[in-house]
C-alpha cells in the first residue's frame, strides 16, 4: 500500500454513522475516494449512493469486498457481524478499518486480529477521539508534567432512558446478543480507549454490572475500577437510567487536574499550582475527519502510525470484558 498514490475504499454498510460521522471524511480526504457502497435494503442503498454520488453498489458484502476496484474496506455495520465480515477482508488481502467496538468480545477481537496480524495487513479501529486536537491537547498537558506526576482518574457518564427505551422498542445496542454491555459496549468503549491513550495500557480492571430497569436485555448499569501500567488508579460510572445527562472526566495529579468531557463538546480545564487554562476547542464537523486523514498520513504517506490499531482496539476489548466480567 505505500506505493499507491491513492487508495478506493468500499463500505460494508452505510447507515446513519457513515452520514456526516464518518462517511464523507472518505470522500473529502486527498488520496482517498470511495468506489463502492453496500447495504441489504436497495432502496436506502441506493439513495445513500445518489446522495453522496457513488457509482457502484452492492446488496452482498462479498462482491464488494471481492471488487478489484476496491483496494480497502471500511465495516460501519453493528460489532456482531465485524468478525464476519473482518475474516473475509483480510482473506481478500486488502486494509480495514473497524467501527468501535472491534467486536462483542474479546476472544472474537483477538480472532481479527490475529487474521489481519497473518497476511501482515493494516488493521485500523474508529476510536477516533486518539485523534481529535481537543484530546491530543489534554495529552500535551500530560505529557508536558503540567498536573506533576498522574496519580488517578475519575470518569461519569450517565444518561436517562431515552424514547425507544421507554417504548422497549427493538434496538440492537441494547440487544444482549450484539451489544452485551448496551450502551456501556456503545459509549464507554471510546472513554476506556481514550485513557488507554492518554495514560496508557491497562494492567487490571474490573467491575460490577447490572441491569436495574428492566427496559432491555443488556446491561444498562456498570461501576468499575482499574490500575493503568504506571501505576495511575482509575474509577468510572457508567448508567443510562439516570434524570440528567452528566458527562465528566477528572484526571488528578500531584500538581493539580484536568477536566474534560468524553462526549459533550465542553471547555478542556486545566487547573495546576502554575498554570491555569480554559481551552474550547471545536470537533471538526465530519468527527472522523482527523482519524481518517491519520488513515492517509499512515497508509499513503508514512508519515505516521495511526494512533487507532487493531492492537490498541484489543487491548480496549480486553478491558471493557474485564469490567463486565466475561474473562
Amino acid at each position: 500500500m505505500e506505493n499507491n498514490k491513492s487508495i478506493k475504499w468500499g463500505f460494508i454498510g452505510c447507515g446513519s454513522v457513515t452520514e456526516v460521522k464518518s462517511g464523507p471524511p472518505y470522500q473529502l480526504t486527498d488520496g482517498f475516494s470511495i468506489a463502492a457502497v453496500m447495504r441489504r435494503d436497495e432502496e436506502k442503498l441506493k439513495d445513500y449512493a445518489k446522495r453522496h454520488n457513488i457509482k457502484t453498489t452492492y446488496t452482498d458484502p462479498d462482491d464488494l469486498i471481492n471488487d478489484s476496484n476496491v483496494d480497502a474496506v471500511y465495516i460501519a455495520t453493528p460489532p456482531d457481524t465485524h468478525k464476519k465480515y473482518a475474516l473475509k477482508v483480510a482473506e481478500a488481502a486488502k486494509p480495514c478499518c473497524i467501527e468501535k467496538p472491534l467486536s462483542p468480545s474479546y476472544t472474537e477481537s483477538q480472532e481479527i486480529v490475529q487474521a489481519f496480524k497473518n497476511k501482515n495487513l493494516p488493521l485500523f479501529v474508529a476510536y477516533y477521539r486518539r485523534s481529535l486536537p481537543r484530546f491530543l491537547k489534554v495529552k500535551e498537558w500530560l505529557d508536558q508534567g503540567l498536573i506533576g506526576d498522574v496519580r488517578h482518574i475519575s470518569s461519569h457518564l450517565s444518561k436517562p432512558a431515552n424514547e425507544i427505551d421507554l417504548s422497549k422498542a427493538y434496538n440492537w445496542r441494547t440487544d444482549v446478543n450484539i451489544a452485551p454491555g448496551g450502551y456501556f459496549d456503545d459509549l464507554a468503549s471510546h472513554g476506556l480507549d481514550l485513557f488507554a491513550f492518554l495514560l496508557g495500557d491497562f494492567k487490571e480492571a474490573t467491575g460490577i454490572c447490572l441491569n436495574q430497569q428492566k427496559l432491555y436485555t443488556a446491561k444498562d448499569a456498570v461501576t468499575a475500577s482499574w490500575v493503568h501500567e504506571s501505576g495511575v488508579t482509575g474509577s468510572g460510572v457508567w448508567n443510562f437510567g439516570c434524570n440528567a445527562h452528566l458527562d465528566k472526566t477528572t484526571i488528578y495529579g500531584t500538581k493539580g487536574t484536568i477536566e474534560f468531557s468524553v462526549f459533550h463538546e465542553k471547555p478542556i480545564v486545566l487547573n495546576s499550582e502554575n498554570q491555569k487554562e480554559e481551552l474550547f476547542i471545536e470537533n471538526p464537523k465530519h468527527i472522523q475527519q482527523y482519524h481518517v486523514e491519520n488513515l492517509r498520513n499512515d497508509l499513503i504517506l508514512n508519515k505516521m502510525k495511526h494512533p487507532s490499531t487493531g492492537e490498541t482496539a484489543l487491548h480496549t476489548s480486553w478491558v471493557m470484558d474485564k469490567i463486565l466480567g466475561t474473562i
